[in-house]
């Protein structure tokens, strides 16, 4: 890796910092809110705009029938390949599919005005802006003459929905084969590992009667409530397991949706449940379902009459390191330190992502990108979502001179 190749990076992106900050206002622009999720209009306008700056833009449609079966309404991955010399190829993913606005909001969330440096929108940090970050770190190593490897940006549309058609998908249909991958993250933190995730949904069936009779009837919400009890009691242990990843913590749960009944008046013959278990890294998802499909089954016994069926409705297994992983990450975490103005160092998070798709596939990945130095600081997921714009210019910069050395050196 030469200065001169470095130089030519800093005065590249320096020159294109205008560009760069109009490229993340035109996607903050367009709605992407997944749900409803219906993202191809927004992929349209990516690719559109990808392609006005000389990159070559493949558009991948997820057919109708899997977008559907993952309750979207559309959805279109795309991928842009730079092939630089022989080498090894290194993907950068974001995705563009957002969470709806919500209420609260003191600006336009599509507006993507900017006050004192920072973009406000919904998708600014999350993770629109790695749309940019990603893209024109690829434009400033053409500016440096790299003669190594190949950059691949996957852009995908999935996230917010649990992420099985995005990079998922495109690893499954044989579309790229990365040996090294980087993904969405925050600017101040280098993330390795992160919490793995499960759905369960609980269905309690009993008999619906009059309540001036309720002994005629089978009361399932009596049944779900020594069901929650169970979970809940069950939950009080978790606190004495803490994860040996900094930032982890310990496991979750979390009974987040419930509905069921017929009205006041009448015995409820159907309740049902779903929960989310986060797990960490070092537990086994396959034991940890079991545990959960034990407790339920153990408190439904005081309920003979009641039927309780429980069924998966997602699992993303924990991100863990794999070979690979730790040279990928000490060298985000040099430039960043440099970058960024301070120690910079590797972690855990405790959410899932889009990164253990890459992992499950036996790609080594680490998440960096736009961001400030937490998520309740860039208010993701929340009213007036907010990016400082000096942060998205210096992570474009690492992620730039990130690429040059690991492909420099093959």
């Amino acid at each position: 890796m030469t200065d001169t190749a470095q130089k030519a990076i800093r005065a590249f992106l320096e020159q294109t910092r205008d560009e760069q900050v109009r490229f993340l206002a035109e996607l903050v622009k367009v709605p992407s809110d997944n749900p409803p999720g219906d993202c191809a209009p927004h992929a349209e306008r990516a690719a559109a705009l990808l392609e006005a700056m000389g990159l070559t833009v493949e558009r991948h449609p997820v057919p109708a029938e899997l977008v559907r079966a993952n309750g979207m309404i559309s959805a279109t991955n795309l991928i842009v390949r730079r092939r630089f010399g022989d080498g090894p190829t290194v993907a950068l993913n974001a995705h563009g599919d957002v969470v709806p606005p919500g209420e609260g909001w003191s600006r336009d969330p599509y507006g993507a005005e900017v006050v004192d440096g920072w973009m406000y929108g919904r998708g600014v940090a999350v993770s629109k802006s790695d749309f940019v970050t990603y893209a024109y770190a690829l434009l400033a190593l053409e500016k440096a003459g790299l003669d190594r490897g190949t950059v691949e940006l996957h852009l995908t549309y999935d996230e917010e929905a649990g992420g099985e058609i995005g990079p998922k998908w495109l690893l499954d249909e044989g579309l790229t084969k990365p040996d090294f991958a980087i993904a969405a993250g925050f600017s101040y933190g280098v993330v390795t590992a992160h919490n793995g995730c499960l759905h369960l949904e609980v269905e309690v069936t009993g008999k619906s009667a009059h309540a001036a009779l309720p002994m005629t009837g089978i009361d399932a919400l009596e049944a779900t409530t020594a069901i929650l009890g169970a979970l809940y009691e069950h939950r009080k242990g978790y606190a004495d397991t803490v994860s040996a990843v900094g930032g982890i913590g310990s496991p979750q749960l979390t009974v987040g949706l419930i509905k069921g009944g017929i009205n006041t008046n009448v015995v409820p013959d159907r309740v049902t449940l779903r929960l989310d278990r986060r797990m960490i890294p070092e537990e086994a998802p396959e034991t940890v379902e079991a545990d959960l499909r034990a407790v339920i089954a153990d408190a439904a016994t005081a309920f003979p009459k009641a039927r309780v069926e429980v069924r998966r409705i997602l699992l993303a297994r924990p991100l863990t390191p794999l070979p690979g992983t730790d040279r990928l990450a000490a060298v985000l975490c040099a430039h960043a330190s440099r970058v960024m103005g301070e120690p910079v160092e590797t972690k855990g998070v405790p959410l899932y992502t889009d990164a253990r798709h890459y992992s499950d596939a036996g790609v080594p990945i680490a998440l960096f990108g736009a961001g400030p130095h937490t998520i309740e600081e860039a208010n993701a997921h929340r009213a007036d979502e907010r990016l400082p714009l000096s942060d998205l210019f210096k992570a474009t910069e690492v992620v730039a001179l990130s690429l040059l050395e690991v492909l420099g050196e093959g």
